[in-house]
This record gives structure tokens, sequence and C-alpha cells, in this order.
């Protein structure tokens, strides 16, 4: 899906859904807990944010902790749920509007083009800038090391 396309579609999940909710977590927490605690955690977050609570929650693959109501993995969620992919590009806007966001404030690092991933580019800027304060401490791919 291209970028315009998950644009429109965001206008309309967050116009047209009962209740949605996005949750950041910051690189210091993600490099205490690790990423993926991180992610169960913001995503426990989100749906106990929701008002109304849901009475199901679906999830993509696996299972949130320490959620008060039923919840479904269901595995290649984003394409086989509408929910679940519905969520799954309010989530991908949110990051790749923050993402400009953080271009603007430092152009260095090129975030508006790889969005955050670990792209040559991306991988490049680091070693030439350093880590700025948006990025995780923890997250230490080994071609980054080879360049520093």
């Amino acid at each position: 899906m291209t970028a315009p396309e998950r644009e429109r579609l965001y206008e309309r999940i967050t116009r047209e859904a009962i209740c949605w909710s996005v949750i950041g977590v910051d690189p210091g927490e993600i490099d205490r807990i690790n990423i993926h605690q991180a992610s169960l955690r913001a995503m426990q977050r989100a749906v106990l944010a929701l008002a109304p609570l849901p009475d199901m929650v679906l999830v993509d693959a696996f299972r949130v902790p320490d959620l008060p109501m039923a919840q479904r993995g269901v595995v290649h969620g984003d394409t086989r749920c509408t929910a679940i992919a519905a969520a799954s590009i309010v989530a991908k806007v949110t990051r790749d509007r923050a993402m400009l966001e953080l271009h603007g404030q430092d152009p260095r690092y090129g975030f508006d083009r790889h969005k955050g991933y670990a792209t040559r580019d991306h991988l490049d800027a680091v070693s030439r800038f350093g880590y700025s304060d948006a990025h995780r401490r923890s997250f230490r791919p080994p071609t980054l090391f080879d360049r520093i």
C-alpha cells in the first residue's frame, strides 16, 4: 500500500472508528525493557486507553499480557482481519508522521526517507553523526559497528 493510500485510509479509520488509540514508547523505555516488551506494553496501554473498552481484542499473531478482556492472536492478522489491518495503518501513519517531525528537528539523519528503519542511509548517518535523542541505544546492528 502506498503512503497516500495509507493517509487516505488513516483519515477514514480515525473519523469513522468508534474509538482508537496510539501510544508511543520513548527510546529510554525500550532500552530498559527491550523492543518486544515495550511493544507489548504500548499495545496494552493503547487498548486500556480506549473508551469504551472493547469486549474482545484481536492481535496480529500473539497475545498482549495483562488485558482484562478476551483476546485472540490471529496469524497474519493484518491480511485476514480488517480491525488488525486498520490498527496497522493507524500505527504506520502515526510513525511516519513522527519521523517527518524528527526530520524537521534534525534533517542530518534523513528520517523523512527511511522512516527510522535501519537502511544503509540511516546507518551511514548514525555512523557519521552518532545517535540522536530519538535513537535507541540498544539497537546495535553489526553493520553499524563495522562502520564506527
